[in-house]
């Protein structure tokens, strides 16, 4: 040890692990202390900067709770989140997207054609689509697990005004794999930026503004997983995700409907006499 040096100290640490370490816990720290002990050498790190960066961690740590997670959210504005995904999507599936802070879990069950509008104002959206494999069959009974903002801008559980599971819904894909559902049209918004992340998008002249998007969860016997996201294609911040959750074939379109014109088989079905908004978009699941 008292040969260690700025130079040999990533050797020294890696020469540390024990016999019996699992070598993926091993490749992972290795490579962290490595990527780390660059980094301070790159920029010259300086104590007073250490203890910024400490100070930075320690506060994240005490702003955090069940309903906020500042450490997922560092994640997600500097594009932590984003790479996982993209590292581990599969081409010829639905493309993972950020999963957020803000997920709520257990939520209500929502029947195929069910509602999450219910009172509130805003553009009627109907959203449809098939849960269906890399090879175009319907997965018949796939887990949908849905959730967005209110108009306001606000997930439920940021809202103390909002029931807990507002605007979040478990449905079950039909037999044919088709999922459908009305809601009111999601609206941009900023991620919070009163805490230490903020305090990064502030220092990099960073906005802290998400384009307006759906959320899924969709899981299915013998298939990965998906999270995702959905985003309008006429949303002003569509290419400036400050959590760089976007991809292209996660963009959308809401298409104007005439008044007179909504379908059977809907909760809401009888009750929407204006126009309203569809989108159509499948869902696409990887063999596990």
């Amino acid at each position: 040890m008292r040969s260690v040096t700025k130079d040999n100290i990533t050797d020294v640490f890696t020469s540390y692990f024990g016999d019996d370490t699992d070598p993926r816990v091993k490749e992972v720290l290795s490579a962290l202390a490595r990527h780390i002990h660059d980094f301070a050498r790159e920029v010259n790190l300086t104590h007073d900067e250490w203890r910024v960066g400490i100070d930075f961690l320690t506060r994240a740590g005490e702003i955090t709770t069940a309903e906020r997670q500042e450490f997922v959210l560092l994640s997600d504005v500097m594009g932590l989140s984003s790479l996982v995904d993209m590292l581990h999507s599969t081409p010829e599936a639905t493309s993972s997207s950020v999963l957020g802070p803000f997920h709520v879990s257990n939520p209500p069950p929502l029947a195929v054609g069910g509602d999450m509008k219910r009172d509130y104002e805003g553009e009627t959206v109907l959203v449809e689509g098939t849960v269906r494999d890399t090879e175009g069959n319907a997965i018949p009974g796939a887990q949908i697990d849905i959730w967005q903002t209110a108009p306001n801008g606000m997930y439920s559980s940021q809202d103390p005004e909002q029931d807990t599971h507002s605007f979040h819904g478990l449905m079950t894909a039909d037999e044919n794999g088709r999922y459908a559902f009305t809601t009111v049209r999601p609206v941009e918004y900023t991620v919070p930026s009163d805490g230490p992340v903020g305090d990064i998008l502030n220092a990099a002249g960073r906005h802290p503004w998400r384009p307006s998007h759906l959320h899924y969860i969709v899981t299915a016997d013998g298939f990965r997983s998906l999270v995702t996201e959905v985003f309008p294609d006429d949303d002003p911040y569509l290419d400036q995700d400050t959590v760089f959750g976007v991809r292209e074939d996660l963009v959308m379109t809401y298409v104007p409907q005439p008044a007179g014109s909504f379908p059977d088989g809907f909760e809401l079905s009888g009750k929407v006499n204006g126009p309203y908004a569809r989108v159509d978009f499948d869902l696409v699941l990887a063999k596990a």
